[in-house]
């Protein structure tokens, strides 16, 4: 970094300060410096040194100085502050503990590490170092370990144990195998023993369970820094040692400030806790005060940042210095200004150097300057000195620029010439789950078996027959009727599924009625399989207008994106592009959540349409949805010359006149409106693209509107309703569909509470939010008395402003209340669950549920997902009532409570409840009610079918086969003792098709249970004989005692000519009946019982090989 560092070795005060910095405790107080040029500063200073700390007023102060730094030495950590307030909730999710945790960790395990925090972060109580270290389990490899005593060790360090592991603090054991999700690391890890021998230790994933690479040991951290009461206790500052630690202090003045207000915030919180009967422990009262804290700062070597020089009587100073620095002024995009400023500097013999946030701008600045005959050059070598009178641009990132005046050196930001835009870093993270095709089915599920129809699922059982034990699953049906099925036959079965949770009428066994209903639904299918179909094929014929390749233009208007791409994001984008490069007319689908990057998609698309002429409509479902995208695309289009209008009741009468004809005449580009936009009166000029938002929510004339629009025009469809993976499956060959699955980076976690009502927290949760200039939504689901709830929350917090909104106000109140949320004029808006759908409002950081017992999880999954849409940290609350019956009540409602804070299992279902939802809507109304009668994934199975064979992809089979031989072949207890996971796997293995998927499915198996008993091994293979009998038209293989009877399909493609040759083969042992089912009967002729019995499987599976020569 010397081109950064190198000319403050001129500075006399450097040196000096260089000299001084770790002679004796105390601070030396620096004044003069300007916002980003005090973390050049610090870095600058801080060289040598082990440990350096960097203290700052707030949390947002922290960051910014992180970013800076961290472009200047990666080695440097985040410590967030503990809340002081919330920590006592029954439940809270373990994100922050995670980010502290790993600050620890390095603290413990490197030197030379410099950490951020804010000053609150030294105020809280942790357990001393030497406590953490000792917590700290090490496992190696090959090593002798207690395994009782390790899980006893992972329970008293916080770690829960879960029947399978989903996230970050958890652990799992199944026999000789220890899961385990360690706080600090980025994979869970699985250890796997030899009696108590460490055999091997390997992360794996966790979507798939399956191992990613071996590793030689694993730390795991404890996941809580204070132990629920403990003697000893230090503050964060006593984590570093007195020598060779440098402590920075930004603004030590703004620092006794911040101290002093949590410390009032604190005591005021627990005073008014006490006064309303709450009970505090003590471990809740204690807290590090500010005089303490600077106590401990005095007995160190630190230095000050003032930009004044103020006094800090607190602080004891050892000396004082003053550097002259200065900002630089903003040149607000304007070039002109920026090189006539780099001109003269040049001419002054200054060194400067420009800093971009990407390589490749930096680069284009540099040639850009050079264009205006300002000779620069741009270096990835940041160790290069600049020399009096050049100008370097490099890749770096600070907030604002600064100038050394006494030095002649300057530094500017891209921010300083273009405005502020930030580009965001990405890292890989494990958020959502895909559901499980299995979802977790328990006794008393509806499940919808393919041939006999919709019974109840009862569970499992061992039934012995013939001496020989399978496993059997018990299905009830209607008059008592009861079924059972061998295990290998799981794949005929699903778990019943439909929108709304109403209780399906059960089928009779033995009766037509199932039949019926199963060739009504496939009759339906075929249908809109054969529309869908026909409509592709109709839209691929059609010419539509092939737009060239992207231009300067468009690849700097996506280089203004403030945000870093996902990788979704960047295939659909690339998707949207080559249909519109291309002759057919585009129409396609993006899936994905709100927030997840859709829109930008969107204006991409626009934007290239308008490049070449072409105008855009974007359609929105409300007006203020209306506006909120007309704000973004105004934003992102500043730069360049596009008009942008809006259609919506927020326009006045003469405002949309003016739109109406100028769109006539071509001079408006992109028209952004509710369903107005749809008028006959709107005429456009040349219309290229139509952007549709959330088709699902216009009506039934609308949609005619719509298709008139639609003819020849490209169509871009947004939708937030997640589309299920099987039915995007099937309907990739007659749809062009993106999905975007991953969430964009940077969003800080959502910190989730589980606690009972209690008006106090209310109150706080609410100050503190508007405290930091943020807004709330407070969620109560009944309308009748929501007035009276705002009036008592507007009693809580008289100073801030609280309105109400629901579902049965006239529009256009609604529309003006959340008018004025968005633009910050109401601070809390108590609502119904209505804010679930779609409203994008990144100032809403803290979200109250009041009764969340009573909501279902996948509408506080959708609420929640309304908070953390910025970078700051967010809250949600899930308040329940306190419950005067304590007992079973209340411990039912904390089991359901504490299953929607560990938001994996949970919310798969509710994913799956959203997913069929958006089926529904894909595919229309009357196909919602087909879906009902068959449940969700047998309609899937159906359509997918339909599909393929109307492409001629596959002729119409509809034989199932079945196994049945006397083998042991079933999953025993002790091998997978959990039922979810032994169904789960039962059904994978029934689905396996050819021999690859089964070694796949055994390498699986060994993987996460450990060793194969003889019994899987046996499933296995009979799961690969079912699915060679398949291919060869065999619909059932049976075997009584010493014949095998292999029955065939009555339409089988084979060829009669060959049946006797392959009879001659066997001499006798194989007889082939051609009577109306016909069907292949062996049996081993001239049979002695002193032969070896053979091998039943190796039987079955040279016939089956034989019978391979029949096929056509």
């Amino acid at each position: 970094m010397e081109a950064l560092t190198g000319p403050l070795h001129e500075l006399a005060e450097f040196e000096e300060i260089w000299k001084q910095r770790e002679k004796e405790p105390g601070m030396l107080q620096i004044s003069g410096c300007v916002n980003s040029q005090k973390t050049h500063l610090m870095y600058a200073l801080g060289d040598g040194c082990d440990y350096k700390v960097i203290a700052c007023s707030s949390e947002s102060k922290a960051k910014q100085i992180y970013e800076e730094y961290r472009f200047l030495d990666g080695n440097i950590y985040l410590y967030p502050a503990k809340d002081f307030l919330f920590y006592q909730a029954d439940i809270r999710s373990k994100e922050l503990m995670r980010q502290r945790m790993t600050v620890i960790q390095a603290i413990l395990e490197q030197k030379n590490i410099t950490v951020v925090t804010s000053f609150d972060g030294f105020m809280d109580v942790l357990q001393s170092r030497e406590v953490i270290q000792g917590k700290v389990l090490e496992i190696k490899n090959g090593e002798i370990i207690d395994f009782p005593e390790i899980q006893k060790a992972l329970a008293a360090n916080g770690y829960d144990r879960e029947e399978q592991v989903e996230g970050p603090g958890q652990f799992a054991v199944r026999g000789g195998i220890l899961d385990i999700y360690p706080l600090t690391e980025e994979l869970p890890v699985r250890i796997e023993l030899w009696d108590d021998e460490v055999d091997s230790i390997r992360t794996f994933d966790v979507e798939s369970q399956r191992s990613i690479e071996n590793l030689e040991s694993v730390c795991i951290y404890p996941t809580e820094d204070m132990e629920k009461e403990t003697a000893e206790s230090v503050s964060f500052l006593d984590y570093f040692p007195k020598k060779g630690t440098l402590i920075f202090l930004d603004e030590p003045a703004r620092l006794l400030e911040k101290g002093k207000a949590v410390e009032e915030e604190f005591v005021e919180a627990q005073a008014k806790r006490l006064e309303s009967g709450y009970e505090v422990s003590d471990r809740e009262m204690q807290l590090y005060h500010t005089e303490k804290i600077t106590e401990k700062i005095n007995r160190r070597c630190s230095i000050g940042f003032c930009s004044l020089d103020t006094k800090c009587p607190q602080f004891k100073v050892r000396a004082k210095y003053h550097i002259q620095t200065k900002g630089i002024n903003p040149y607000n995009n304007s070039f002109e200004m920026l090189t006539r400023d780099l001109k003269r500097l040049k001419r002054e013999g200054y060194k400067v150097v420009l800093l971009s946030g990407s390589r490749t701008r930096a680069k284009r600045l540099a040639e850009d300057l050079r264009d205006y005959n300002l000779s620069s050059f741009y270096s990835d070598e940041m160790d290069r000195q600049v020399l009096p009178g050049e100008i370097m641009t490099a890749y770096g990132h600070v907030a604002e620029g600064y100038e050394y005046p006494m030095l002649k050196f300057q530094v500017i930001s891209e921010t300083d010439i273009f405005g502020k835009v930030r580009k965001k870093k990405k890292r890989k993270s494990y958020e959502g789950r895909k559901i499980q095709s299995f979802s977790e089915l328990k006794p008393g599920d509806y499940v919808v078996h393919e041939n006999h129809g919709l019974g109840i699922y009862q569970g499992i059982e061992k039934i012995v027959v013939d001496k020989v034990a399978k496993d059997y699953m018990k299905i009830s049906y209607a008059k008592g009727g009861n079924l059972y099925i061998p295990a290998t036959q799981l794949d005929l079965i699903q778990k019943y599924a439909s929108a709304d949770a109403k209780k399906p009428k059960l089928n009779r066994l033995g009766t037509q009625e199932w039949t019926k209903t199963k060739t009504r639904v496939r009759g339906a299918v075929r249908e809109i399989a054969r529309d869908l179909v026909q409509l592709y094929a109709a839209r691929q014929e059609k010419e539509g207008y092939v737009y060239g390749e992207d231009t300067v233009w468009q690849k700097e208007f996506e280089e203004m994106f403030p945000f870093e791409e996902t990788e979704d994001q960047l295939l659909a984008i690339e998707a949207v592009k080559k249909d519109m490069e291309s002759h057919k007319i585009m129409d396609r689908l993006i899936c994905g959540d709100v927030g997840y990057g859709k829109t930008e998609i969107a204006i991409r698309a626009a934007f290239k349409a308008v490049q070449e002429n072409k105008q855009v409509v974007y359609l929105v479902p409300t007006t203020i949805l209306a506006q909120q995208h007309y704000n973004t695309f105004l934003q992102r289009m500043k730069e360049f010359p596009v008009r942008v209008d809006l259609m919506c009741r927020f326009r006045t009468p003469a405002q949309q006149k003016k739109t109406i004809e100028d769109t006539k005449r071509g001079l408006v580009d992109i028209v952004i409106g509710t369903h107005r936009v749809l008028s006959d009166d709107l005429k456009y000029k040349d219309l290229g693209l139509l952007i549709i938002d959330e088709e699902q929510r216009f009506g039934v004339q609308h949609k005619e509107k719509i298709k008139k629009l639609k003819e020849n025009v490209d169509v871009l469809t947004l939708t937030a309703t997640p589309i299920p993976r099987t039915l995007h499956m099937s309907l990739i060959g007659i749809r062009d569909m993106s999905v975007l699955e991953e969430a964009p980076q940077e969003r800080m976690p959502i910190q989730t509470y589980v606690m009972e009502y209690n008006e106090e927290m209310i109150r706080e949760a609410i100050e503190r939010e508007c405290a930091r200039q943020g807004q709330v939504y407070y969620v109560y689901n009944r309308v009748e008395d929501i007035a009276e709830v705002t009036a008592r929350i507007q009693r809580l917090v008289p100073e801030v402003s609280v309105a109400f909104a629901h579902g049965q106000m006239r529009e256009h109140e609604l529309e003006k209340i959340m008018y004025a949320f968005i633009n910050r004029e109401i601070d809390v808006l108590v609502s119904t669950t209505i804010i679930e759908t779609g409203l994008d409002i990144s100032n809403v950081n803290t979200m109250i549920i009041h009764d969340a017992d009573r909501l279902g999880l996948s509408q506080l999954y959708q609420l929640r997902g309304r908070v953390g849409r910025s970078n700051r940290m967010a809250y949600a609350f899930l308040l329940y009532r306190k419950d005067k019956m304590l007992k079973e009540v209340a411990e039912k409602r904390l089991s359901a409570i504490r299953e929607f804070t560990d938001l994996g299992s949970g919310f798969r279902i509710a994913m799956r409840d959203l997913e069929i939802r958006g089926a529904g809507n894909l595919l229309g109304a009357e196909q919602h009610g087909h879906m009902e009668a068959v449940g969700y994934d047998l309609y899937c199975k159906m359509l997918n079918e339909a599909v393929k064979h109307l492409k001629g992809e596959m002729e119409e089979e509809t034989y199932t086969t079945t196994i049945d031989l006397n083998v042991d072949a079933y999953i025993p207890e002790s091998y997978i003792p959990n039922e979810y996971q032994k169904l789960d796997v039962y059904k994978r293995i029934a689905a396996i098709e050819n021999e690859e998927e089964m070694e796949d499915m055994l390498e699986e198996l060994i993987d996460r249970f450990g060793d194969i008993p003889k019994k899987v091994q046996q499933l296995l293979k009979i799961a690969n004989l079912k699915a060679m009998a398949h291919q060869v038209y065999v619909t059932a293989v049976e075997q009584k005692g010493e014949q095998y009877i292999f029955t065939m399909y009555e339409k089988a493609r084979v060829n009669p000519a060959r049946i006797p040759a392959i009879l001659e083969s066997y001499k006798g042992s194989l007889v082939f009946r051609a009577e109306e089912t016909p069907c292949f009967i062996y049996q081993k002729k001239g049979f002695n019982k002193k032969e070896k019995d053979e091998d039943i499987l190796e039987v079955v599976k040279n016939v089956l090989i034989s019978m391979q020569g029949l096929l056509e």
